[in-house]
Protein backbone atom coordinates (compact mmCIF):
# COMPACT_ATOMS: atom_id res chain seq x y z
CA UNK A 1 0.00 0.00 0.00
CA UNK A 2 1.43 3.35 -1.16
CA UNK A 3 1.67 6.13 1.25
CA UNK A 4 -0.74 9.21 1.11
CA UNK A 5 1.35 12.34 0.26
CA UNK A 6 -0.39 15.66 0.17
CA UNK A 7 -1.77 17.29 -2.74
CA UNK A 8 0.57 20.57 -2.67
CA UNK A 9 -0.35 21.68 -6.37
CA UNK A 10 -2.15 24.87 -6.09
CA UNK A 11 -5.78 25.02 -7.03
CA UNK A 12 -7.22 27.23 -10.01
CA UNK A 13 -9.28 29.99 -9.17
CA UNK A 14 -12.48 30.02 -11.16
CA UNK A 15 -12.45 33.63 -11.27
CA UNK A 16 -11.51 36.71 -9.90
CA UNK A 17 -14.43 38.61 -10.23
CA UNK A 18 -15.42 38.23 -6.87
CA UNK A 19 -14.44 38.68 -2.99
CA UNK A 20 -13.92 36.37 -1.10
CA UNK A 21 -13.97 36.14 2.40
CA UNK A 22 -13.36 33.40 5.81
CA UNK A 23 -13.50 32.84 9.25
CA UNK A 24 -11.48 30.99 11.60
CA UNK A 25 -12.62 30.17 15.30
CA UNK A 26 -11.92 28.82 18.39
CA UNK A 27 -14.73 28.03 20.06
CA UNK A 28 -15.11 27.56 24.39
CA UNK A 29 -10.99 27.21 24.64
CA UNK A 30 -11.29 26.70 28.71
CA UNK A 31 -8.58 27.86 31.36
CA UNK A 32 -8.40 28.39 34.97
CA UNK A 33 -7.53 31.51 35.45
CA UNK A 34 -7.93 34.52 38.48
CA UNK A 35 -10.23 37.57 37.10
CA UNK A 36 -13.00 39.34 38.94
CA UNK A 37 -13.78 42.16 41.33
CA UNK A 38 -14.37 40.22 44.65
CA UNK A 39 -10.97 38.91 46.79
CA UNK A 40 -11.92 35.59 46.36
CA UNK A 41 -12.03 35.16 42.71
CA UNK A 42 -8.07 36.13 42.70
CA UNK A 43 -7.78 33.76 45.50
CA UNK A 44 -9.34 30.99 44.87
CA UNK A 45 -9.58 31.60 40.76
CA UNK A 46 -12.26 29.75 37.98
CA UNK A 47 -13.23 28.32 34.90
CA UNK A 48 -13.24 30.99 31.82
CA UNK A 49 -14.52 29.94 28.29
CA UNK A 50 -12.90 31.67 25.41
CA UNK A 51 -13.77 32.11 21.61
CA UNK A 52 -12.11 34.19 18.91
CA UNK A 53 -13.30 34.57 15.72
CA UNK A 54 -11.20 36.09 13.30
CA UNK A 55 -11.66 37.12 9.52
CA UNK A 56 -9.78 37.26 6.66
CA UNK A 57 -9.62 36.04 3.27
CA UNK A 58 -8.07 32.85 3.06
CA UNK A 59 -8.50 31.65 -0.17
CA UNK A 60 -4.97 31.74 -0.88
CA UNK A 61 -4.00 29.86 2.28
CA UNK A 62 -6.44 27.32 0.61
CA UNK A 63 -5.45 27.23 -2.86
CA UNK A 64 -1.73 26.47 -1.92
CA UNK A 65 -2.70 25.08 1.73
CA UNK A 66 -0.02 26.68 3.03
CA UNK A 67 -0.31 27.56 7.01
CA UNK A 68 1.69 30.58 6.61
CA UNK A 69 -0.94 32.42 4.30
CA UNK A 70 -3.58 32.34 7.13
CA UNK A 71 -3.88 31.91 10.82
CA UNK A 72 -2.19 30.03 12.66
CA UNK A 73 -5.03 28.69 15.56
CA UNK A 74 -2.62 26.65 17.50
CA UNK A 75 -0.76 29.68 18.41
CA UNK A 76 -4.23 31.99 18.92
CA UNK A 77 -4.79 29.46 21.51
CA UNK A 78 -1.16 29.96 23.35
CA UNK A 79 -2.10 33.63 23.55
CA UNK A 80 -5.34 33.00 24.66
CA UNK A 81 -3.85 30.58 27.63
CA UNK A 82 -1.15 33.04 28.58
CA UNK A 83 -3.46 35.52 28.76
CA UNK A 84 -5.77 33.86 30.58
CA UNK A 85 -3.64 31.69 32.88
CA UNK A 86 -0.66 34.24 33.56
CA UNK A 87 -3.03 37.20 34.42
CA UNK A 88 -5.07 38.93 37.09
CA UNK A 89 -7.99 41.28 35.71
CA UNK A 90 -11.09 42.37 37.51
CA UNK A 91 -12.90 42.32 34.52
CA UNK A 92 -13.58 40.08 31.86
CA UNK A 93 -14.39 43.06 29.39
CA UNK A 94 -10.15 43.67 29.96
CA UNK A 95 -9.74 39.66 28.78
CA UNK A 96 -11.82 40.18 25.75
CA UNK A 97 -9.61 43.62 24.94
CA UNK A 98 -6.29 42.41 25.45
CA UNK A 99 -6.80 38.64 23.25
CA UNK A 100 -8.24 40.48 20.41
CA UNK A 101 -5.26 42.95 20.72
CA UNK A 102 -2.94 40.43 20.92
CA UNK A 103 -4.23 38.98 18.04
CA UNK A 104 -4.46 41.52 15.79
CA UNK A 105 -0.60 42.79 16.89
CA UNK A 106 0.13 39.54 15.27
CA UNK A 107 -2.01 39.60 12.37
CA UNK A 108 -2.82 42.93 11.43
CA UNK A 109 -3.95 42.08 7.79
CA UNK A 110 -7.23 40.53 9.24
CA UNK A 111 -10.65 41.70 8.30
CA UNK A 112 -11.58 41.43 11.71
CA UNK A 113 -11.50 39.89 15.16
CA UNK A 114 -14.23 38.99 17.99
CA UNK A 115 -13.80 37.77 21.58
CA UNK A 116 -16.23 36.27 23.71
CA UNK A 117 -15.29 35.16 27.40
CA UNK A 118 -17.91 33.12 29.21
CA UNK A 119 -17.43 33.17 33.41
CA UNK A 120 -19.26 29.90 34.18
CA UNK A 121 -21.80 31.07 37.90
CA UNK A 122 -20.66 34.47 37.98
CA UNK A 123 -21.31 35.40 41.92
CA UNK A 124 -24.48 37.44 41.13
CA UNK A 125 -26.37 36.92 44.70
CA UNK A 126 -27.97 34.22 42.59
CA UNK A 127 -28.56 31.52 39.82
CA UNK A 128 -26.89 32.41 36.71
CA UNK A 129 -25.61 30.20 34.06
CA UNK A 130 -22.70 32.44 32.81
CA UNK A 131 -21.53 36.53 32.72
CA UNK A 132 -19.76 36.85 28.71
CA UNK A 133 -18.05 40.00 27.40
CA UNK A 134 -17.58 40.06 23.44
CA UNK A 135 -15.49 42.30 22.20
CA UNK A 136 -15.07 42.76 18.24
CA UNK A 137 -13.05 44.92 16.30
CA UNK A 138 -13.97 45.39 12.49
CA UNK A 139 -12.33 46.38 9.83
CA UNK A 140 -9.25 47.57 11.62
CA UNK A 141 -7.13 48.70 8.66
CA UNK A 142 -9.75 51.46 8.13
Amino acid sequence: MSESVPDTKPEASSSTDYTTTGTVRLVNAVFYGHHGVMEEEHRIGGRYEVDVSVGLDFEDAALHDDLGRTVNYEQVYEFVRQLVTENNFYLIEKLAYRIAHKVLDTYPDLEGVEVTVRKPDPPVGGTCDRAEATYTIDDPGT
